[in-house]
């Protein structure tokens, strides 16, 4: 059984869980595809997603403009108006599908239509939302009533999609959707003996600093700041393909009580062990890594800074709504001043069990 999963580079986020699904898929020994209908089909749709990780490079704010140009742009609702739809049709024909699943909001409708026309039977159509709440970021093209189903990771997603007018009959909370390693139980795990391998001392307080997949950071400013302090410490900074980053902190002299050790683009069996570790991760609020945080049980201070993106207060949403207490930080410079006023840090923990067996039993029940 063939599966096309559809996923697009706005963030990191929507592809994590393509070619996770995808590696999940493949261990069930059926055949899987990631493929990205938007920057395949038209250089202008290329530019709006190179645009769209730009604004969360530079000023996450300017978001809101960015998101409600295009709910109510509607670029690609209809199949007639989006542009290099033939390519999407001949991609789809190539690889013939039984399934399609689709990871972004803006592939749920017209692209849905397209990958139904042509002869043979039409592949089932389920739409993954990585959303984790309701919010001012839900955007209204998640939803589409004709599509077989509606998956998401907690109740929240599916609320959130049944207020927009989705069957109840098509809705499946499903479970978070994550890489390998972290639905894999480790039992053995020693954090002692990790961090100790990694030169750190178990014994002193560790923080990571996330990034997303476009190197998106503010690791320079927040090590600045903790230099300056006095709080005693081991910082992990991720800089993914921030290379300047990297190379800054790497380079950098600290003083004796702040260890500082930067990252490049690591593995999920890394960042698993390193979640699990950390006794705070500072990052922004994207799905992605708040999911991973919140199934490990890492305490997080957000990151803010340049404003809040539309999308994050849903999982903003979500993390007040469960946790006890939301910390966040709108600017690097205040994260040690917020860390030593703080007595204990604000964690949200569900732990996941199993692999994604809703979704996958979901998948080969259509399929079937």
């Amino acid at each position: 059984m063939r599966l096309w999963i559809l996923s697009a580079s706005t963030g990191g986020g929507h592809d994590m869980r393509a070619y996770a699904l995808a590696d999940w898929w493949k261990s069930l020994g059926y055949d899987a595809e990631v493929y990205h209908p938007l920057e395949n089909a038209f250089f202008g749709y290329r530019f709006g997603c190179n645009f769209y990780n730009f604004i969360q490079r530079k000023l996450p704010l300017l978001h809101f403009a960015y998101f409600n140009f295009l709910e109510y742009a509607s670029l690609h609702r209809d199949p007639r108006k989006i542009v290099g739809s033939k390519i999407f049709e001949s991609a789809c024909h190539r690889f013939s599908p039984a399934g399609i699943v689709s990871m972004h909001a803006h592939l749920n409708h017209g692209f849905f239509q397209l990958s139904r026309r042509g002869a043979g039977k039409p592949p089932f159509f389920v739409i993954f939302c990585g959303e984790l709440a309701d919010g001012a970021g839900f955007s209204r093209h998640w939803v589409n009533p004709a599509v077989d189903l509606f998956a998401s990771a907690y109740e929240e997603g599916c609320a959130a999609a049944l207020s927009r007018s989705m069957p109840p009959e098509k809705c499946l909370v499903a479970g978070p959707l994550l890489r390998r390693p972290f639905h894999e139980p480790s039992p053995a795990f020693e954090r002692r003996q990790y961090l100790i391998g990694l030169g750190l001392n178990p014994d002193l307080p560790v923080f990571l600093l996330g990034t997303g997949a476009n190197g998106v950071n503010q690791h320079l400013s927040v090590v600045q700041a903790l230099e300056k302090s006095s709080v005693s410490c081991q910082v992990v900074a991720l800089c993914a393909n921030n290379r300047q980053a990297f190379d800054c902190l790497q380079k950098k002299t600290f003083r004796s009580s702040l260890k500082v050790l930067p990252m490049k683009r690591i593995e999920a069996e890394e960042m698993v062990c390193l979640l699990r570790s950390a006794d705070l991760l500072y990052g922004r609020p994207g799905a992605g890594l708040t999911t991973e945080a919140i199934v490990t049980g890492c305490p997080v201070i957000f990151d803010l800074s340049g404003g809040v993106m539309p999308q994050e207060t849903n999982n903003l949403n979500f993390w007040r709504t469960h946790a006890k207490q939301l910390i966040t930080c709108s600017r690097p410079q205040r994260l040690a001043g917020i860390i030593e006023s703080c007595p204990s840090l604000p964690r949200l923990h569900i732990p996941l069990h199993s692999p994604p067996e809703r979704l996958l039993n979901a998948l080969q029940e259509l399929a079937a």
